[in-house]
């Protein structure tokens, strides 16, 4: 007996189900939003116009259904959704993301909350944020655009991430935010002991652990995953970077990963840091460690 043919993907309904279930299959998390979203890239149009396709039951022209199943297999074969599409949401901004820069994550999101208000409770007129590897820009620019008032300096070292960065900055808008390529050693001499606040998402990964899901592990580049044997190597580069930049009471953000805020806690204050403290995000996992100049 053989099994019935799969039904034709007529409608946006259907395209919808087919494209969840080859996600669903393949293990992508969320495989309904994923197919969602993979149709209004295609259409373009957000995935609220596309729900409301599929709760009409319109019908769907093949050139679209074709161009949707094409994408599918590309996900299914877990390419992150953010390289297909070429965009990644980051709070109220859409970044152009692609190969060669890590793709920014929805609790980082939470993590630069903690810089914002720290630049916001400064009583100069234009406090100063810098954003130590910087990626896509993310980070920074959330900064820039939140507190229109401040002056941010973004950090790269990898030409990749810059070209990145660099693009975003510029498709912001934000005349407050500045792209810099150098190497986080050497960075901003020009702003030693001037800086209000410093963020910074490392690599913190050990060099012998293995990301569990295949968009990291197979497409984020490793410069900006792995840290060294103990995960912790650009963590300490950041505590002596951030250490001459920041003016006295000055505050240090440090993203990291859920097993390492003891760790880090404990680094900081060797360094002479004030009040290491670590924050949990709101999968209550400890996310972020902040430290007073």
């Amino acid at each position: 007996m053989t099994s019935a043919p799969e039904p034709d993907p007529t409608t946006f309904r259907s395209l919808r189900d087919q494209v969840a279930s080859l996600l669903e299959r393949a293990g992508v998390p969320d495989p309904a939003v994923d197919a969602e979203l993979l149709i209004g890239h295609v259409i373009g149009e957000g995935r609220g116009r596309v729900q409301a396709l599929v709760a009409m039951d319109s019908v769907a022209d093949p050139s679209i259904r074709d161009a949707v199943l094409g994408l599918a297999d590309r996900r299914a074969a877990r390419e992150p959704l953010q390289h297909i599409t070429g965009r990644a949401p980051f709070r109220s901004l859409e970044l152009a993301v692609g190969p060669g820069v890590f793709v920014p994550r929805p609790e980082t999101e939470q993590v630069v909350q903690f810089a914002i208000d720290a630049l916001r409770a400064v009583a100069s007129p234009e406090p100063v944020g810098v954003d130590l590897g910087t990626g896509s820009g993310a980070i920074a620019l959330a900064m820039a655009t939140e507190v229109p008032h401040a002056r941010i300096v973004a950090v790269e070292n990898s030409p990749e991430a810059f070209i990145w960065a660099k693009r975003n900055v510029d498709e912001s808008g934000a005349a407050n935010a500045r792209v810099v390529f150098a190497d986080l050693a050497e960075a901003l001499p020009e702003l030693d002991g001037i800086v209000d606040v410093v963020i910074s998402n490392p690599p913190y990964i050990p060099a012998d652990a293995i990301p569990r899901d295949p968009e990291v592990r197979l497409f984020d580049p490793e410069h900006a995953l792995y840290g060294g044997a103990d995960g912790l190597d650009v963590v300490r580069a950041v505590s002596r970077t951030a250490q001459r930049l920041l003016r006295p009471g000055g505050t240090l953000v440090i993203e990291h990963g859920e097993l390492q805020g003891a760790e880090i806690r404990a680094l900081l204050a060797a360094d002479g840091w004030r009040g290491p403290a670590t924050h949990r995000d709101l999968t209550t996992r400890d996310r972020a460690t902040t430290a007073v100049r």
